[in-house]
């Protein structure tokens, strides 16, 4: 885990351990005996998110086990996740998932379909956004091993890989990649890998999945220079936040632009 602020690793720990349980602010700040206060900060600091949108994620990322692991219904996952109301959950999944639960639900079948088409395509250079400056932000991304699959990169609203990317696209392989015409603002690379041989089950529930992200957020602005990013894809680690967007969206939406 990061170095920063180890106590907050034991909180995290505790988080995932009593998921089901009411998580006040006062409860998590008196676990490491800090004031409510300060615990936000530095949580927020270390995760990047406060600890209210971390345990919703992770909450979210239980319904989303919980679709394609169980027959309970919609709205009973609502209720297990402590959403009260079907509306709200369902609003809310979509947000930041990308596709309703129900439609999350039946993606299963799709996955193998996606997969197929993106081994055969050839263009993949072509589908990078048109080069024109200024506001491109570049970059480069490593591997730790050889994999035959593809990797899943965009520039987020927040340091949490959900809802679609404001600019996004898919690579063969690691090395360059980059994104034109940025409009100004503060961005989150964030990064994923999935290979040609995982199950269905395993793309649309992403745990174990490699995965990256800038260190600091990108800053685009006009007519100033965007430093060259570096990222190197790596195992999930417990303080990661969860991978709430549908990648194989992601997919059908990278496919669909082949085709245009």
């Amino acid at each position: 885990m990061n170095s920063n602020y180890t106590e907050i690793d034991e909180v995290i720990a505790f988080i995932h351990r009593n998921l089901d349980e009411s998580l006040s602010l006062t409860r998590l700040a008196k676990h490491v005996s800090y004031s409510p206060f300060h615990f936000t900060r530095i949580f927020k600091e270390r995760i990047g998110l406060t600890p209210h949108y971390y345990i919703s994620s992770l909450r979210l990322q239980r319904a989303k086990d919980l679709l394609l692991k169980t027959d309970l219904s919609i709205r009973d996952i609502g209720l297990e996740i402590g959403q009260q109301s079907l509306g709200t959950f369902t609003t809310r999944f979509t947000e930041r998932v990308g596709v309703t639960p129900s439609a999350f639900r039946n993606s299963l079948l799709q996955v193998p379909n996606h997969l197929s088409s993106l081994k055969k395509l050839n263009d993949w250079e072509g589908m990078n956004l048109s080069k024109q400056f200024p506001s491109m932000v570049t970059g480069t991304i490593e591997t730790p091993r050889v994999f035959k699959g593809i990797i899943l990169i965009g520039l987020f609203e927040k340091p949490i890989p959900e809802g679609l990317p404001l600019y996004g696209t898919l690579l063969s392989s690691a090395g360059d990649f980059y994104f034109s015409d940025v409009r100004p603002g503060t961005y989150y690379l964030l990064a994923t890998a999935v290979s040609f041989e995982m199950h269905a089950t395993d793309i649309l529930l992403p745990h174990r999945t490699l995965r990256a992200k800038s260190n600091t957020p990108i800053t685009v602005a006009p007519y100033e220079d965007i430093p060259h990013q570096k990222i190197k894809l790596r195992e999930p680690r417990l303080d990661d936040p969860p991978i709430l967007i549908s990648l194989p969206l992601l997919m059908r939406n990278f496919l669909n632009r082949t085709k245009t």
